[in-house]
């Protein structure tokens, strides 16, 4: 078994597009419209869904935001450098929330962008 994909609810399906594939860096992997069904889907990730977990963003037409709630937390991206990511983010337009530094109590470097509809993304420094 492996973890398939994410589903997010969007307020505004390209604004969203946008903002992961061009602030977040990832592609534009597919998209469905169902007219009849009132909703669009699109499938964001950083390659080949065949080999790895993506974003399905969901956009339900006539609705432009929703309540995010308190029981999710965010969505983890390892980046080989959060601080050179924070930087490329921020001039690309998009909004970090934690600039990158050790976590509280511990060494491992990390940062939080939030995307336009609110959804927290944290940044984990990986080093390999």
């Amino acid at each position: 078994m492996r973890i398939l994909h994410t589903m997010l609810r969007v307020g505004d399906m390209q604004r969203s597009i946008d903002f992961y594939t061009k602030v977040m860096g990832m592609q534009l992997l597919r998209t469905t419209d169902r007219p009849e069904q009132k909703y669009s889907l699109a499938f964001v990730g950083y390659g080949d869904e065949s080999a790895g977990a993506v974003l399905e963003l969901t956009y339900n037409y006539g609705v432009e935001s929703y309540d995010l709630g308190t029981a999710f937390g965010h969505i983890a991206i390892a980046v080989p450098d959060a601080y050179a990511a924070c930087e490329r983010i921020k001039a690309a337009g998009g909004t970090v929330t934690r600039d990158a530094g050790p976590v509280k109590g511990g060494s491992t470097v990390i940062a939080f962008v939030q995307d336009p509809d609110g959804y927290k993304i944290e940044l984990i420094q990986t080093t390999h």
